[in-house]
Formats: structure tokens, C-alpha cells, sequence
């Protein structure tokens, strides 16, 4: 259970600062921590171990940048969440509990049963 935890964390991290960038260039644990409104040292306890899997760099002014692997995972992490979003919509959930429910889901779904909701919504 403790590993699903901190998978759920990791994911979650990476996806927050996926849509950060999009928002700016430029990407701080500040602004993960605001985000998520967590506080700065449980952040950078996360960041920290996303570099330390390579999923991101830290420059010396804490600027946050994907490596090829982090975005990658970033992406699909994101992917999953917006199929999960539009299957649940599509099946007759409000807007709202789609969002909420699919940022459960997204780190416990199997890739089978992904696939088969990307096929039901291309429907």
C-alpha cells in the first residue's frame, strides 16, 4: 500500500509540473507547493526524489526542467488523466466528479483497461 502511496505522489508531482509549464517557463517547488497547496518541505522532499530517479533537473536558482525520461512519464501521466476525464464523462458524469475521480484513478488503472477506455472514447 505504502508503494502505491508513493507512486501516486511521484505521478502527481510530475503532472503538476507538466501543467505548470504550460502555464510558464519557468517552474519552482514554490510554485508545486502553491499548486497543490502543500508545504515547501514536503515538496522539495518530492522533487527531490524525482531527481534523484532522473525525472527532472534542479539548476542552481531551483528552476525545475524535465529530463527526456521526466516528460515522457509527465505525458503519459497526464494522458491517462484527461482519457480517465472524457471516459467518465462520456458515461454520464458531471464535469467535476469526472476530474476528481479520474485524478484517483490514473495511478491504479492497469494499461489493458486504459487502452479499452481510449478506445471507448474514440467511439
Amino acid at each position: 500500500m505504502r508503494m502505491n502511496r508513493i507512486r501516486e505522489s511521484e505521478e502527481m508531482y510530475l503532472e503538476t509540473i507538466l501543467l505548470l509549464r504550460k502555464r510558464s517557463a519557468n517552474v519552482h517547488s514554490i510554485d508545486i507547493a502553491e499548486e497543490l497547496g502543500y508545504v515547501k518541505s514536503s515538496v522539495s522532499r518530492g522533487v527531490n526524489l524525482l531527481k534523484d530517479k532522473g525525472y527532472i533537473t534542479i539548476d542552481p536558482s531551483g528552476l525545475i526542467e524535465f529530463t527526456a525520461e521526466g516528460k515522457k512519464k509527465a505525458e503519459g501521466i497526464y494522458e491517462r488523466h484527461t482519457v480517465l476525464t472524457k471516459a467518465l464523462t462520456k458515461l454520464g458524469a458531471d464535469p467535476e466528479t469526472a476530474e476528481n475521480d479520474a485524478c484517483r484513478i490514473e495511478h491504479v488503472i492497469s494499461d489493458t483497461l486504459f487502452e479499452l477506455l481510449k478506445k471507448f472514447i474514440a467511439r
